[in-house]
This record gives structure tokens, sequence and C-alpha cells, in this order.
């Protein structure tokens, strides 16, 4: 199976030449629920861990002793999932409401102190050999592997996350750790990810229009002023009505998850990521999204996947980042090794 993204709706750089001098590309992972196993590329999927290193764990001080079980989360989905396939859909049955609100129960851990070791969840594995826009690796490496730990609280304003990245050559693994440790209790659903297949797909991208040269991102802010009032006089302002086509959600970065290109920064202000070891500007290595798509980015949405319902298909991973928000993660093209560094959007 794979995933097509539709051309464009128009062609960006036939109205703005310049376009061309930063055109670039990113590769949308496209996950979808499956059963990926430590070979594969994946979301939420098993990991090609060696069974004699040990597991990343989290040691910040925060609480970690009362949430919900990752496995009753993962069963809810089940159930959810169950009763959104049948046809008509009807919601849930009365067994099953009363089910998920069994299983939506918060569990205190006893005896848990805030700095102890605590499993992180892997987030996703990705080979190279299967995504084209991933960066190389240090030494050599051709698998990255990515964590995060289940709860917030990492810095002082008590919501940022923290992740663990790790690089690997995947042909020196031996013996696969057959059972990882799972945290008892996690903060927050949604940093549960749904085991997914992946189907890369290549695409062309351009820059966030703020960090763009300031007349070419004025003109196309001026061309985007320009098409709003021409729908409005057109269509009388009508709210059913399809939004006119925009630089920012139809023509240059893509939704959903992907490795390599640009990054968003439509919820902020742009801001330097340089290397905090070696000073170097940052390269974006991983978008972690909370949707594939939505309201404003239907032009993305694949030809195998239109039609669909926007829920649950647009979330295939369960991954939800900060308000329904994306992770953007980058790293040091000067020497990966480096540490990653991210931001939310």
């Amino acid at each position: 199976m794979t995933r097509t993204t539709p051309p464009r709706p128009l062609d960006v750089e036939a109205l703005f030449p310049e376009l061309a001098a930063h055109r670039g590309t990113t590769t949308r992972l496209h996950p979808r629920p499956g059963r990926p196993d430590v070979s594969a590329s994946s979301v939420g999927g098993p990991m090609l861990w060696p069974a004699e290193e040990p597991w990343p764990v989290c040691t910040g001080a925060h609480q970690r002793g009362r949430g919900r079980r990752p496995a009753d989360i993962r069963r809810e989905r089940e159930v959810r999932a169950a009763a959104w396939a049948r046809e008509p859909y009807e919601g849930l049955t009365e067994e099953e409401r009363r089910l998920v609100k069994e299983l939506g129960r918060t569990h205190q851990v006893p005896g848990t102190n805030e700095t102890d070791p605590l499993p992180m969840l892997g987030l996703a594995q990705l080979y190279r050999r299967d995504v084209p826009d991933l960066s190389a690796g240090p030494d050599g490496c051709d698998l990255l592997q990515v964590f995060w730990c289940p709860f917030d609280a990492h810095d002082p304003t008590g919501y940022s996350m923290f992740l663990h990245l790790r690089w690997r050559r995947s042909a020196e693994v031996g013996d696969v750790l057959a059972s990882p440790p799972q945290p008892p209790v996690v903060g927050f659903d949604g940093y549960v990810p749904v085991p997914c297949e992946l189907y890369p797909e290549q695409v062309v991208t351009y820059p966030f229009a703020g960090l763009l040269p300031k007349d070419l991102s004025d003109r196309i802010d001026t061309w985007e002023e320009a098409l709003e009032e021409e729908a409005e006089r057109e269509d009388g302002a009508d709210a059913d009505e399809a939004e006119p086509v925009g630089y920012q959600y139809d023509l240059s970065i893509p939704p959903g998850w992907r490795a390599g290109g640009y990054a968003s920064w439509h919820a902020t202000d742009p801001s330097p990521m340089d290397c905090l070891t070696c000073a170097t500007p940052m390269h974006l290595l991983l978008t972690v999204d909370s949707s594939e798509w939505d309201g404003g980015s239907q032009s993305w949405v694949p030809v195998e996947d239109q039609g669909l319902r926007p829920f649950p298909f647009a979330t295939p991973t369960g991954v939800i980042v900060g308000n329904h928000g994306e992770l953007n993660v980058f790293a040091c093209p000067a020497d990966p090794g480096h540490p990653a560094r991210w931001s939310l959007q």
C-alpha cells in the first residue's frame, strides 16, 4: 500500500520564480495503524534494541506515580476503533461505554519517588534506507530511535516534554530486547503511540513564509490578501465555501509526520535553533504531528484517504503534541552526534 500526495493546487514557482532557489524536499511518513516489527521503520512499533543495552529512562524530578495504565489506553482505543468500524456508526454500546469508563480510571503507584528511573516510551524508529530525507547519523549510523518521557513538567513551566534520541548501526545489533520495560502509568494519553507502519513519500517543500527574504514574503502576503478579498466578493464570505489557496497551508510545508525539509513556525515567531555544543544552525530532523491533516490542510489529504471521516483516519498515531500541535526536532548538521533540540508549535 502507498500514500500519494495530490498535485498542489497551483504552481507556486510560476507565481514567484524566486522560490526555486529555496525549493527543498521532505519525506511525509504517512503512519497508519499496523503491525511493524523491529526490522521496519515505524511509529510506536518495537525497537531494534540490543538485549544487553539499558533501556532509556527519565530521571528528571517530576510526578510519575499517578496516571493511566498504557495497556488501558491501548484497550480503550481498540474498543473505540471497533465502534468506528461499524456501519453505520452509531456510537458506543452501553457495554462499551461502561468498559471505556473503567479503562479511563487513573491509578496510583505506591512508593514512587519523583526521581525514580522511569522507562521511556518508544516513539519512532527510522531507517535511512526507508526515509530519503532523514539526515545522516554519526559515524555511519543508519537507524534513528526516538523516545520520550510519558509525563510533562521537565522545566519550570511545568509543561515541557523530554526526548531521548539514539542513533545506531542496525547491522551491529545481535540479540534484540524482547520485552522492553514499560512505565506503570503515564501522565497523558497522547504520549502512548499506536503501532503504525510507515508509507514514506518524498514531496517538494518550501520554507515558512516568515523565513523567506522580506520582499518575497511581503509579495506572498499581498497575493494571499488579494485572493481572500476576491473570494469574499464572489462568495459573499459564505462560510460553506472552500478557503482560498494559501502559501502556508497549501503550497509550502505539508502537515503530518515527516522527516527533513523545513519547520513550520505557525504558532510562534521563528526562533533560532542553534546547536548548544558548537553554535551551528540546526536542521529539521523530524516533525511529530498530532494529525495528518485538518480543516486548514485538506489539499494535502493523500489520494488513497480522500473521502474518509477526519476522525480517526486523520489521527492514526494517537499521539497528541501540546495543544493538538506539532513537535519539531532539530539536529546539528556539523555533528549529528551533538544533542538534539526541539520546539512545540
